[in-house]
């Protein structure tokens, strides 16, 4: 699917960049234009989109997930069909900036106990809140699970774009089914059908791999990882690692259990044993969680208030008592003691003084500014003009202006202002010029002919363009030799944004293939399966006396272990023996003569009619394939 980065959707939502793209769709982070918020647009590839009944079940599903709602689940915020651009189905959710469970899992490798608790307890609560209104996900996997910037744990993909069966899943798109057969339960590999009690097994597949660091099986293909999901049993987490707590360990083996009625019914059940075994584990999570799994905020420290002396504070008590009881008159401090402890009373002209004094300060610093900018003229807004229109702008002014840089930009067009120097309202003295950065327009680089090089002098050329070299894939090939670039996706001489993935596709050379002898069969057998296995063939056509009409006599090369596809092969075919003897065909009618006479090569001329009663050459002749016999029939 081509990259729709720059498109708006529907009239609404502006594609910014491609986050990520798989085997049914691909997703933008994007920008909704009217309430002016992130968003997340998956974008079904085409094949699917003209698929009507994919279509109506995408449709039907993501109204069903929409009514999910849940700290935990991605939102979805609307859907529908692109009718002012591309066509394309579309679908709205929350953009949730982070990484996924399994960039995380990569990045650690195995998880602690702990982690595992905090990772997928919100996940099992997510799923418990689906499984109480009918929906189930299906595709529970670490690329599912995601993790925001600020510690939030969500799931992604509630039951869209999916193909229940695994039969359609691995010819529509094996790319999908490695990905996640690995976590697809016996029943769905078997029958097709998923209930909760399949999202429960994926949940103990995402756990065993936390806790032990690989997935319980692997394959070369699909169908060797689902063969062993169907047919063997997960073994249990002890069995791999001793220091896991027994009581997970049963957890996750009842989770992952072949028969659907031996698991835990739904999340709801998974999710109460989950927490069960966590308060055994540590206590102190007894208390209540409200499952938004954001880190804990920093609380802020308050300054104490000092402390009192009780000592202190009793023996002034005592003293102002023993005061007041006392029959001797108090002594009353002079005022001039108490100078240093009162506040000096602020006559009104030292009051009226101040006042002036501010006024004056203020005025001066107004003065000053305005002083500044005496003579400087206000800059209008100019961008999204071009230089033309920017001058007109500027001339009733006085102004004058200059290009001080020109960029790319994939907003603006190309010849239009990004920006000016100074910007919109800035004040500019009318002797300078005001300075204009430039759009040179979307920054495109074409994909160069790397055909007949090496990879390592191709990815330096497409690194040297400012593009990302991908994966490298190598296939046969008749005309390249062996280890040099054959082409690129995208082609060359495609126009691509800089960074773009450049994936090389490389020759492996010719393919070597085994040969069979054909000598002695039929010539037509021959020439139809050598052709098929990709072999140049030349047939040539000769008499034979030991070999029979139409079957090889000899073939070059004429049987080898290995040889490069389309290699010349060249067969020999027999046209039968040159000389045949004219059969006895008296007595016979027209067409039963001729037929005897054709089969043998030659050739028949009629004179006459009814039946035969003469033949030249007469019978017993020796004559070449095609020379001509005459019947004279009475």
């Amino acid at each position: 699917m081509s990259d729709l980065t720059g498109e708006l959707i529907d009239n609404r939502y502006l594609l910014q960049r491609l986050i990520a793209s798989g085997g049914m769709a691909t997703i933008y982070a994007g920008i909704d234009t009217r309430l002016d918020r992130p968003v997340a647009v998956k974008i079904m590839h085409a094949h699917l989109a003209n698929d009507e009944a994919f279509v109506s079940r995408f449709i039907k599903e993501a109204k069903a997930t929409a009514a999910l709602s849940h700290p935990n689940i991605v939102s979805i915020q609307d859907q529908g069909w692109n009718e002012g651009g591309p066509p394309a189905v579309f679908l709205v959710m929350e953009l949730v900036e982070g990484s996924t469970l399994r960039d995380f899992l990569n990045q650690h490798g195995v998880v602690s106990i702990e982690q595992m608790f905090q990772l997928m307890t919100p996940v099992i609560s997510a799923l418990a809140a689906a499984h109480k209104i009918g929906i189930i996900h299906r595709d529970i996997k670490p690329e599912n699970i995601l993790i925001s910037k600020d510690g939030r744990v969500k799931v992604a993909d509630f039951g869209l774009a999916r193909n229940m069966a695994i039969g359609q899943t691995m010819t529509v798109e094996s790319s999908v089914v490695l990905g996640s057969v690995s976590y697809l339960s016996p029943e769905q590999v078997q029958r097709g059908v998923a209930d909760a009690r399949s999202d429960i097994y994926a949940v103990g597949i995402v756990l065993f791999e936390m806790l032990t660091g690989g997935k319980p099986y692997e394959g070369e293909t699909p169908i060797q990882i689902a063969y062993r999901h169907v047919n063997d049993r997960i073994p249990t987490l002890q069995s791999i690692k001793s220091d896991i707590p027994i009581t997970i360990s049963e957890l996750v083996h009842a989770a992952t259990a072949p028969n659907p009625d031996h698991r835990p019914k739904d999340a709801e059940e998974l999710l109460n044993k989950f927490r069960e075994i966590q308060a055994q584990i540590d206590p102190k999570k007894r208390q209540m969680s409200l499952e938004l799994d954001l880190p804990p905020s920093m609380t802020k420290s308050v300054a104490k208030r000092g402390k009192v002396s009780v000592g202190s504070a009793l023996e002034g008590l005592k003293e102002k008592t023993s005061q007041l009881i006392s029959t001797k008159p108090i002594k009353v401090s002079k005022p001039d003691d108490s100078i240093g402890t009162k506040k000096r009373k602020v006559s009104k002209r030292v009051k009226r003084n101040r006042i002036i004094a501010l006024l004056l300060l203020i005025g001066l610093v107004f003065g000053g500014f305005r002083l500044l900018n005496i003579g400087k003229i206000s800059v209008p807004s100019l961008v999204g003009m071009s230089q033309t229109e920017a001058s007109k702008s500027l001339k009733p002014l006085g102004l004058d202006l200059e290009i001080i840089e020109e960029v790319f930009s994939e907003d603006i067009p190309k010849g239009r202002i990004i920006a000016s120097k100074p910007g919109g309202g800035g004040k500019i003295s009318p002797d300078k010029k005001v300075g204009l950065i430039l759009s040179k327009g979307q920054e495109r680089i074409l994909i160069p002919r790397l055909n007949g090089l090496t990879p390592d002098v191709a990815s330096a050329q497409l690194s040297s363009l400012g593009l990302t070299v991908g994966e490298i894939n190598e296939i046969f090939d008749m005309k390249i030799a062996a280890g040099y670039v054959i082409a690129t996706e995208p082609k060359e001489t495609m126009a691509v944004k800089r960074k773009t993935i450049v994936d090389l596709i490389v020759s492996k050379g010719v393919e070597q293939i085994s040969l069979q002898s054909y000598v002695g069969k039929g010539g037509e057998q021959a020439l139809s399966e050598l052709t098929e296995m990709g072999f140049d063939v030349d047939a040539e056509y000769k008499f034979s006396d030991s070999v029979f009409k139409g079957q090889v006599i000899s073939q070059s090369p004429e049987k080898m272990e290995s040889i490069g596809k389309g290699s010349k092969i060249d067969l020999t075919i027999s046209k039968g023996p040159e000389f045949v003897f004219v059969p006895n065909v008296l007595g016979k009618n027209k067409n039963d003569a001729s037929l005897d006479l054709e089969n043998l090569g030659l050739r028949v001329k009629i004179k006459g009619s009814g039946k035969v009663n003469n033949i030249s050459p007469a019978i017993g002749a020796k004559v070449k394939q095609g020379a001509v016999i005459t019947l004279t029939l009475r």
